[in-house]
């Protein structure tokens, strides 16, 4: 598991860096052709993962009911995100992170509701959301990268 947290904490470090190095017009700026924008992508990786590991193995989410309803699939940019979502995002991609890694140590991810994943993944145990959510994080940053292109 030490490798998966290590993927994960690599891409949460380049996450970081484009709520570190764009102004928040650019982070809500979605180009012609896209349905969402920089924030958007990032908050859906912080949900998803949430919603893979610990909704689905029957414990309680790390964010609230409001951030999966404004980032769960499905979703897309209704209003700007303010300054302060951006800075609660940047302490997110971390604690969320950091706490996983804890109770994954803790052996608390005893039970998992199987689920196959739109991409045909079929994911049977917590273990296997991490590592797919990294597959996850990556598609979505490949997409972040072409958005921070036209903005």
């Amino acid at each position: 598991m030490q490798s998966t947290f290590d993927i994960t904490r690599s891409s949460r470090n380049i996450l970081y860096k484009f709520l570190e190095e764009n102004s928040l017009e650019q982070l809500n700026k979605i180009p012609e052709g896209f349905s969402n924008n920089l924030i958007w992508n990032i908050g859906h990786i912080v949900v998803v993962q949430q919603m893979l590991v610990y909704n689905l193995s029957g414990l309680p989410m790390l964010v609230s009911t409001e951030m999966v309803d404004k980032y769960k699939r499905g979703t897309k940019p209704e209003n700007p995100v303010s300054q302060e979502e951006v800075e609660q995002l940047k302490t997110l991609l971390f604690e969320t992170l950091n706490q996983t890694k804890t109770d994954f140590s803790n052996g608390i991810f005893k039970e998992y509701k199987e689920f196959t994943t739109m991409s045909g993944f079929n994911i049977r145990t917590a273990q296997e959301a991490m590592e797919f959510n990294n597959y996850h994080e990556g598609v979505h940053t490949g997409i972040m990268m072409r958005i921070r292109k036209l903005i």
